[in-house]
């Protein structure tokens, strides 16, 4: 059996795209697990296990539905899934799982692009109920490490990795092989079978579009290379704050969510994958 935890937040605009391509390239018996809120709620008959509980913290919501999946398992060898609401297999994935599982005990993709994220990030992750049982596993945040900025960072796997160097666990980072578009954050597919839109439930502005240049941006306008020269000067913190004062976020937000609007149209009337 395998079973799968994802969580849809307060939109339901996923549910149905991330079923049937769930369906469309998963052959073995499976079962969904997941949070529901806001309109999603309305969709609790179509998953396995729904639950609308007011729990805020995305972390927390993915290891209660893993406690639930331990309990409900019937063998230690059963596949254990968490995948983001905004995420789906786009080809057949079970000789994929049987492969990776065969030579190592958990894979997730690893989102190095962010800035150099090195976490397993729960868009995709896949290990068995008795890995799980037996490492402890925990979604939460807290365990800092360095990203490309040289700056300490934590974020939602933060303390799975440290379960896993704690333990000289040797895990496969699954990592994007391409894009949908030049965006190399969302959009993305990992090793060619998982898609995950990113930022599909939420402003689409990630940590790689906070720091982009202000001449990517003003389209090469003088004023934006003397600035970004200045800019360069300040901390990562106070640019961030002059780029929201510029109007720079807002900017990059209205191009994302064009773009992201455009794509999920196209994986409505069944253009993509």
């Amino acid at each position: 059996m395998i079973h799968i935890a994802t969580v849809h937040w307060e939109s339901d605009k996923w549910i149905d795209i991330q079923l049937e391509h769930i369906n469309k390239n998963l052959n073995q018996p499976y079962r969904i697990y997941t949070f529901l809120s806001g309109q999603a709620t309305l969709h609790n008959s179509k998953f396995y296990f729904a639950s609308c509980a007011p729990v805020k913290e995305h972390a927390v919501k993915l290891n209660i539905l893993a406690d639930i999946i331990v309990h409900e398992a019937s063998s230690d060898d059963d596949v254990l899934i968490f995948i983001d609401g905004d995420a789906f297999p786009i080809k057949p994935i079970g000789s994929y799982i049987e492969n990776i599982l065969q030579k190592y005990p958990l894979a997730a993709i690893q989102r190095i692009e962010n800035v150099g994220d090195i976490q397993p990030h729960p868009s995709f992750c896949v290990t068995t109920v008795g890995f799980w049982k037996s490492i402890k596993g925990d979604w939460l945040e807290g365990y800092k490490w360095q990203n490309a900025n040289q700056l300490w960072r934590t974020d939602v796997g933060g303390n799975l990795l440290k379960i896993l160097n704690r333990n000289n666990i040797n895990w496969h980072p699954i990592l994007r092989t391409k894009g949908i578009t030049e965006h190399p954050l969302m959009f993305g597919i990992y090793e060619g079978v998982i898609y995950h839109h990113g930022s599909g439930f939420r402003t689409p502005m990630s940590m790689y579009d906070r720091q982009k240049s202000l001449v990517s941006v003003l389209s090469n306008k003088p004023i934006a290379k003397i600035l970004d020269k200045l800019l360069k000067r300040v901390s990562l913190k106070n640019r961030f704050r002059i780029h929201r004062i510029l109007g720079i976020n807002k900017k990059l937000q209205n191009q994302n969510s064009r773009i992201s609007e455009n794509i999920f149209q196209m994986f409505v009337q069944k253009k993509l994958f």
